[in-house]
Parts: structure tokens; sequence; C-alpha cells
């Protein structure tokens, strides 16, 4: 009994016919051997295979330039299996299936042989990947079906066309060059590119690399000239090219050194100097009287490399020039360096040029003012006491340098002045107590920031200045006590009896003087400083104490002293001799010692020197001005 393989499948269009080779023997007798031939005929069972048949479906990739309607894919199920043909593959469909497109939302066609054609209109071949699935069902004319999926992946196409960015190219080089060695090279613009020489046909000079695009040469070379043409293609799509012309000219070696103007180069720069400004740009030759082998190189300290650079024979300015540091400082704003210019050939021959670039400042930042500008003075502060100190700032080098001055001059309203290099504040007149505070506008102005003087900044800056309030001294009088013996004159006349000695310090003028006990009657009063009697016709005698109350300063702060002046007043009709001689009794006390402090102001000599020429001009002045009115 003949029976099928376990997990064996029959296809009989794979194959259609097995032959068998049968042996049997029975015991004492001989081996029979037979042949058996078992043919396979078509079922009509219908099956996909994958992955058409798998959920993902068969993947197909294209490019996005493929022409419209160009199949992409064919579907060829056959019963007992299937199968999937790509674009190229040719294998017809058999008219008796049927295929079916479940989904209608792609632009591919599906033809009635199971071919996926590519749209009407082609794709767009610059989008990026576009992806399209199609889901396709199959029949045959007994009912049986299967079904599939095919994904197609369009992939761009779009390609830069192929450029030269320069259409001729001219080369020199000295003869001497030996085989192999890298003339020069051409670069083209595109993708995938290649490199070949058209003409001449059989280059006998010269080789190109395929991709790097190197000229080469194949021998040692000599003095000629050559003349090649150069084509730069894509290598998927040829027909996207680009041609270029090479002129090489080999040279005899120079055994000059090249000549450079100028030979040395000095230059100031303002530090405003943008970077990438040119310099200089040297125009050197060597004995071919051409500049096209020569190479330059700067060489000099890190700081002269860092802000300088070479391109071509043009020196240029490689970072900003801050003259306003302290690095700059150091190097006194100069910078050195050496120009070396060097060209082809065997022996190599170079030329150096000394560089000095001296940087110039430009006042580019106005002055500042300090944070805080309010100082306070005491209200008796003499003359020439300093007030304090207006601490500008200016980013310019040299830093801070600046001059000070007062915005309306010095006079009545405004009792101070500046020094002009300090910023000092001083008092140059009285203050005013009541004014409690001074309001002055001083005026920044930068100096030395600027090859020319004449471009200076400023800027204004309010300053206030407080006055505080300093208490008065209590009045000192001398004596305190005193008494005295007077003769009554005639009534109605005006009496002086004596004049009270007080001070209270550098403004002793301002005390007032109050009678306020003892001249219940009225028969004194005081004039000033002055103690008066007034005597009348009832006179007796009798002694008056009288108590005067002496201060100075404001109501507010009011010190006040008290004096007692004990006046024995006789009359004219008493035995007494009439006398007008004032006797003053000062009873003994103990002695008191005044200190008094007075500022004194001494000009130093540049002041009074400054103050002698200015007066001498002045009279000059004057004189000339009457001599020209008299004149006319």
């Amino acid at each position: 009994q003949v029976t099928l393989a376990a997990g064996a499948e029959l296809d009989a269009r794979q194959v259609n016919q097995y032959t068998l080779v049968l042996r049997a023997a029975c015991p004492g007798e001989d081996e029979v051997e037979e042949r058996l031939s078992v043919r396979v005929t078509p079922g009509h069972v219908l099956r996909c295979d994958s992955p058409f048949a798998s959920a993902e479906g068969d993947v197909v990739r294209v490019l996005a330039d493929v022409a419209p309607r160009t199949p992409l894919y064919a579907v060829l199920p056959q019963p007992l299996g299937g199968r999937k043909v790509s674009v190229g593959q040719g294998f017809p469909s058999p008219s008796f299936l049927q295929f079916w497109l479940r989904n209608h939302d792609t632009p591919l066609k599906l033809t009635r042989r199971g071919l996926v054609l590519a749209p009407d209109n082609g794709f767009d071949p610059c989008k990026d990947i576009q992806t399209f699935r199609l889901e396709i069902e199959v029949t045959d004319r007994h009912g049986h079906n299967c079904s599939g999926a095919v994904k197609v992946e369009v992939l761009p196409s779009c390609h830069p066309r192929i450029t030269f960015p320069e259409p001729h190219q001219a080369v020199t080089v000295t003869e001497g060059i030996g085989p192999w060695e890298v003339v020069t090279q051409v670069r083209a613009r595109g993708d995938n590119v290649r490199y070949t020489i058209l003409a001449p046909v059989a280059p006998e000079l010269f080789t190109i690399d395929e991709v790097t695009g190197e000229i080469r040469s194949t021998r040692r070379l000599e003095v000629t000239r050559a003349h090649l043409l150069i084509r730069a293609y894509n290598a998927l799509h040829p027909e996207d090219h680009a041609t270029t012309t090479v002129n090489i000219t080999v040279q005899e070696t120079d055994h000059w050194a090249p000549r450079c103007v100028p030979a040395i180069f000095v230059s100031q720069v303002p530090e405003t100097v943008s970077p990438g400004s040119t310099l200089v740009r040297l125009r050197c030759t060597d004995s071919t009287s051409t500049d096209r082998c020569l190479h330059y190189a700067l060489e000099g300290p890190p700081s002269s490399l860092s802000h300088f650079c070479m391109e071509g024979p043009q020196l240029k300015v490689n970072t900003t020039l801050d003259y306003d540091s302290e690095a700059m400082s150091a190097l006194g704003f100069q910078f050195t360096a050496t120009i070396v210019v060097t060209v082809e050939g065997k022996p190599r021959q170079s030329t150096r040029v000394p560089v000095l670039v001296t940087v110039t400042p430009v006042n580019e930042f106005r002055p500042a003012c300090p944070n805080s500008a309010t100082f306070t003075v005491p209200e008796t502060a003499a003359f020439g006491s300093i007030v304090g100190r207006v601490a500008g700032t200016d980013r310019d080098y040299p830093l801070n340098s600046l001059e000070y001055s007062l915005e309306g001059g010095s006079g009545s309203a405004q009792p101070f002045s500046i020094d002009r290099r300090t910023g000092e504040i001083l008092v140059v007149g009285s203050l005013d107590s009541q004014q409690q505070n001074y309001r002055l506008v001083v005026r920044l102005t930068d100096t030395h920031n600027d090859l020319d003087p004449r471009k200076r900044q400023s800027r204004l800056c309010d300053v206030s200045v407080r006055l505080q309030a300093v208490p008065d001294p209590r009045p000192v009088c001398i004596p305190d006590v005193q008494e005295l013996r007077i003769t009554a004159g005639s009534p109605g006349s005006r009496q002086p009896v004596t004049r009270l000695a007080c001070r209270s310090g550098p403004d002793s003028a301002a005390l007032t003087y109050t009678i306020v006990g003892g001249n219940e009657d009225g028969r004194f009063r005081l004039e000033g400083n002055t103690l008066v009697y007034l005597p009348n016709d009832r006179a007796s005698p009798r002694p008056f104490v009288l108590v005067v109350e002496v201060w100075g300063g404001s109501a507010a702060r009011r010190l006040s002293s008290m004096v007692a002046v004990v006046v024995h007043v006789t009359p004219r009709s008493t035995p007494v001799p009439p006398s007008t001689t004032t006797q003053h009794t000062t009873l003994q006390r103990e002695p008191l010692v005044v200190m008094q402090t007075e500022a004194v102001w001494h000009p130093p000599a540049w002041f009074v020197a400054v103050l002698t020429v200015s007066g001498a001009l002045l009279v000059a002045t004057l004189g000339c001005l009457a001599r020209n009115l008299l004149c006319r």
C-alpha cells in the first residue's frame, strides 16, 4: 500500500508525475523490482501565498519619476497555490481569473489581468515618501477566491542638477612634479557625482579620479600647456551632466623670492573697525610676474594671530579691537606680526613683510553718574569746607578720565564750587540755614578718550546737598554780674549806664538783649547791648536789681544766658555831690577762659598765580576796550 507522506503538498504545476521504484522478495526466492508511476492532476482550490496574503501585505518600492501607467506589480494566483510577480517579469494572468480592488482611495490602477499601474499623471517627484495600500481579491470561474494586499512606497526622485561653480579654471604649476601627484581638483554640485575627461580622448599627462575629481599627473611634468574638458555626471541619471574646462600651465621653477608692495606695513586703525575689514592688500609677484602660485601666511604672537588673519593677499581684522581693556593696555595698544609670502616650487622661496598696527581710541561711551549723589554739610560750614566728592565713571580708556563743572556757576543762590579734576564740592559762600536743601547740577565731561580732542561727551548729574542744623552756642557775657552807681540826671533825659559785653561765637552780632526782671516801673531800657536809665523828677535813692536775658539763634533753637546788673541811683537833690562818673563794681568770680577757633583759608600757590594772571588779563582787556571806544 502506497500512501502520501505526512506534511507533503502536491502541486501539479510544479511536479505532475512521480516515478516510484518498488522492490519485493519472498523467502528463498529472488528479489523482484517494478516501477510505479503516480500522476498528479490539477485540482480546483485557489490559494494566495505569502507575503501577498499576509496581514501586512507585499511591499514594492519605486521611484517617483516612473512613467504614467507603468506596471508596478502583478498578481498571479494559481489553483493549489499562488504567485506574485513584480514589474518586468512578464507573467500573464489566466483569463479565467477575476481581480477586484476592495479600496478605491488610491490613485493606482488595477487591470483585469492583475497588474497594478502607476497613476495616469504619474507621481509628484519632489514629495516626501508616499505610501499607497491596495487590497485585492482574486476569484476563479468556480467561485473559489483568495485575497491579499500590496503596499507601494514611492520614493522621491528630486535631485539637484549637476553644475560646476566655475565653468573655466586655470592652474599654474612648476615643472618637476612627479607621477601621480595632485595637480588640482574640480568640484561639481549635485548627487552621485562622477567625473571623466572628455578631451583629449586619450590624455597622456593627466588623469582624473572618478569620485573625488582630483587631477593627477601621469608622469614627471615638464614645461607645457594642457587643456582638459571635464564632464561631471549623476551616476544614477547619466543624462544629468555638466562640463568645465581646465587649463594647466607647467612653468619653469622660480629661483627668486617674490617681491611685495608694500615691503613694510605700518598703520593706525580705530578700535571700532569692524571684523572682516581689510587693512592692506599685498601686491606680490614672482619672476613670472604672476601671483597665482603664491601662498600667504601670518606669523607672530598669539595676540596678533587671534586679532588678524590672512585671506589670500589681504590682511583682515579677525576680532574686535577693544581699546578699553587692560589686555590692550598691556600690549601698548600695538600689534606686531609678519606676513610670509611663499612661492611654489623647488626650492620654495619666501618673502617676509613686517606688520605694525597701532589701535587708536574712539570715544564710544558717555560718562555715567554715581548711583547716589546726596551729601550733608553743617549749616555753619566755613569757606573752603569739603562737602563731598562726585564719583563719575567712564568706560572709555583711560578709565574715569573726567572733568567736573557746575551748571550756573557759583553765587549767593549756589554757594558751592567743584574741583575740576577731583569732583570735590567745596563751600565758597555763606549757607542759608533757612534753605534746608541745595540742588546742584554737575556736568561730567570725558577727556583724553579719543584721538580727536574735540570729540568729547558729557552728562548732567543731579547732586543734592542737605544742610545739617547746628545748635547755636549759649551766649557768654563777661562779666555776668555787675554793680553800678550812678547819679540821676535831669528828668526826661537819656542816661547810658553800661554796655554788656556778650559773645555767642563768630556771629555775635545776632544777639538779642531783653530785661526780664527788676524793671517794674520802666526806669531802664536796652538799646542793643547798652543799658539806658530814664530819670524822672520823683527820683529817690534806691538800688535796682535788673535781670537781662541775652539769647541768640532762631526762636525754635533759642539758647540764652542771664546777666545780673545792680544799679544804685542817687538823686541830684541829695548831699552827695553830683557826679557823672559811673562807678563799676565787679564781683570777684572765678576766671573764665574763652576758646575761639577761627577758620582761615590759605589758598595754594597756583590759585594765587591764576588769580593774578586773570586780573592782569582783565585789566589789559578793559584798557584795550577803552582805547577802541576813544578812537571811535
